[in-house]
């Protein structure tokens, strides 16, 4: 079977899959996705099907900008980008396929912003938006790892490096107006947190819709809000990176990092409970257990061992967030929790924005085998979906809310590719990751073999794999074979890095490379790095199971 997945993923031409394109632009988008030389094959017709109905809605999310070329829109019932979104974590996944189209778009926020340093929140074809500042995911993360994967451009860089310092500024002088360090929330639309309880009786929008103010009337604004000072202080990790990269010391940016870190664990993290609320104007923690738990995490806050207690009491709880079809965006035990996803909600239904962050937070940390516990069943409920939409049912994982959502549609080309496919990795690092889709409703096939292409460098890469071994081909010859349920690490150019074991199991085989046959034993998690013709063990942090109370 391996040799006709083989066939059918060299046979895949992507102009056949789309057929007919709807506007002008997308054959300029089509070539670009096409110099990836990313195709995807597998056993299953309606999954392949479905990987390139997502493809083909993605076209429909890259449009023409004035003057900025083809820039990623949100998509759905949401006409323009989002820096929450759209301008972070969106882009980012996206530069792996298309980083023309990323970049576009990462400067679109740079080249809109005001006089006084303020970005927008969204740029839509009517123009940009100050009306609130919507941040969750680091802007300067993604904008480095961008820079690194696609050719180390410093001009690129050092604007948005420029533009990110004033927008860090205007944050410090207008919100931080308690004095505390952490960045004040004004509004509900601040987090993008839409019919969260967190936020009930909090306005959905800035006072006199000025993102520098906020109802002076009201008896709970400003919050101190953990997500938006988490954000802040990955911003200036990032920001001490560029700077450094850029001939600086990166010293200044350090020091206000540990500032901000301060303030977020001084004044918005229980002990008690470990986790992390707002705190009203009166000095109370607004106690609403939400994914907020899951962005300050993604914001590079806390070690290892501060990463797996999240994971035991909360992440991987089945009666806080870990339901059938992870993350909800509210703790399922909390009495205002709503599982109802056919509206824009994040008062309990799980989110696409939620999924498309949480790879960071997990892998961070090296908790590989955990996060596949999380794409396993998500894309199970892709496997059934035509639409791609913004949220999902926590239950039963029907599609909700809105439709051709581009968070939705780069999650599931992410996860498919984390899970079973091929991923750059801060331009230094290739992933062939030995795992296949599990049938995890009712038993329908997701994908029993699969086969995944990605050009690097000019060289061809090809991963084909079935429940016993996987096969690594490099231009169209056998490279290197491994058994299921490892990861393989290696360098650009093809050489042999590591070994990351991918399942819970302990798993005994070996591994074929350059005409040598290398027995090893992988534990979950464990890391095995290849030096002098075999393997070491450099790193076992174990695996942490879910829980259920």
């Amino acid at each position: 079977m391996t040799g006709s997945v083989l066939e059918r993923l060299r046979r895949i031409a992507v102009d056949d899959r789309i057929r007919v394109l709807k506007k002008a632009a997308d054959r300029d988008s089509l070539e670009e996705w096409k110099q990836s030389g990313v195709a995807f094959a597998a056993s299953s017709e309606n999954m392949e099907n479905v990987y390139y109905s997502a493809l083909h809605k993605l076209l429909d999310c890259i449009v023409p900008m004035d003057g900025g070329g083809l820039v990623l829109h949100e998509g759905g019932v949401y006409l323009g980008s989002w820096l929450e979104s759209t301008g972070t974590i969106s882009a980012e996944r996206l530069s792996r396929f298309m980083p023309g189209v990323a970049g576009a778009t990462f400067r679109l926020f740079a080249d809109q912003q005001r006089q006084d340093g303020l970005m927008p929140y969204k740029v839509t074809p009517a123009g940009p938006a100050y009306r609130q500042i919507q941040m969750v995911t680091p802007l300067a993360r993604s904008v480095w790892n961008h820079y690194l994967e696609n050719g180390r451009d410093k001009s690129f860089l050092r604007s948005m490096y420029q533009a990110m310092g004033r927008f860090d500024h205007w944050l410090h002088m207008h919100r931080n107006t308690r004095g505390t360090g952490c960045v004040e929330a004004f509004c509900t639309f601040d987090t993008g947190h839409d019919l969260s309880p967190r936020f009930w009786h909090v306005p959905d929008t800035p006072h006199l819709e000025d993102a520098g103010q906020y109802n002076p009337d009201s008896p709970l604004l400003p919050f101190l809000a953990p997500d938006l000072t988490a954000n802040v202080y990955c911003q200036r990790l990032y920001l001490s990176k560029i700077a450094v990269e850029l001939g600086g010391s990166g010293d200044e940016w350090r020091a206000r990092a540990a500032a901000s870190s301060h303030s977020l664990f001084s004044h918005c993290y229980d002990e008690e409970d470990e986790f992390f609320y707002d705190r009203d104007r009166g000095g109370r923690f607004v106690r609403v257990q939400s994914d907020v738990l899951l962005r300050v995490l993604a914001c590079e806050v806390g070690d290892g061992v501060f990463f797996a207690s999240a994971l035991r009491r909360y992440l991987l709880n089945t009666g806080k967030f870990f339901a059938k079809y992870p993350f909800t965006s509210i703790a399922m035990d909390d009495p205002r929790f709503d599982p109802f996803s056919s509206y824009n909600t994040w008062g309990g239904s799980s989110n696409f924005l939620s999924l498309i962050r949480a790879p960071h937070a997990f892998e961070q940390h090296g908790r590989y085998v955990e996060l596949t516990w999380v794409i396993l069943p998500i894309l199970a409920a892709f496997s059934r979906m035509t639409r791609f939409g913004q949220t999902l049912s926590p239950w039963t994982g029907e599609e909700g809310y809105t439709e051709t959502y581009s968070p939705a549609i780069l999650c599931l080309l992410d996860y498919m590719e984390r899970l079973c496919g091929i991923v750059p990795v801060a331009g230094e690092e290739l992933w062939f990751t030995g795992l296949l889709p599990y049938d995890m409703d009712h038993g329908h096939e997701v994908a029993h073999e699969t086969g995944y292409r990605r050009t690097v460098d000019g060289t061809v890469f090809e991963l084909v794999t079935t429940r016993e071994r996987s096969v690594i081909y490099r231009n169209e010859e056998e490279y290197l074979t491994f058994p299921y349920g490892v990861r393989v690490v290696l360098g650009r150019g093809g050489q042999l890095l590591k070994l990351i074991g991918m399942s819970v199991r302990q798993i005994e085989g070996s591994l074929c490379y350059e005409g040598q046959t290398l027995p090893f034993t992988i534990k979950g998690n464990e890391q095995l790095e290849y030096a002098d013709g075999g393997f070491v063990s450099v790193s076992d942090i174990g695996v942490v199971l879910p829980e259920y109370s």
